[in-house]
């Protein structure tokens, strides 16, 4: 199974979020909107943000699990498998969101972790067991 590149990745992650951004304005922007503007309360931050972790949380296990892919994955033609080539479990599918966050959040450490890891990979698929591989005719290419 070929990997695809480190370019590639972060390409797809920045289309991800574009992606992303609308779900969210769809799951969370309009609800917490209209809520206001029929009890004119709003809600609080921590509602807020517990409101984002659990779609994005949806979102992510829904797509990374039973072979499914994000339209980020299925147009930059990469497919999420475990280490051995597998479709990844729901419970896997969690591991890698949780351990997303702080690879994230932390400067982008596990994000960056790829440059120096011997077989490219971010430091959440390391931990998770978990690994981004072309899909279709690019897999095939030598």
């Amino acid at each position: 199974m070929k990997r695809p590149s480190i370019t590639r990745r972060l390409a797809s992650m920045l289309y991800e979020s574009l992606l992303l951004f609308g779900v969210l304005v769809a799951l969370l922007v309009v609800p917490h909107f209209l809520l206001g503007a029929l009890t004119h309360r709003l809600a609080t931050p921590v509602v807020v943000q517990a409101h984002i972790f659990i779609v994005l949380l949806a979102y992510c296990l829904w797509f990374w699990s039973n072979g499914r892919q994000t339209l980020a994955m299925k147009t930059w033609r990469m497919r999420l498998l475990t280490r051995d080539g597998q479709p990844v479990r729901p419970a896997q599918a969690l591991l890698r969101y949780l351990l997303c966050w702080p690879s994230i959040i932390l400067g982008g450490v596990g994000i960056l972790w790829a440059v120096v890891d011997r077989e490219r990979l971010f430091l959440h698929d390391r931990l998770a067991g978990t690994q981004l591989v072309l899909s279709g005719d690019l897999a095939k290419k030598p």
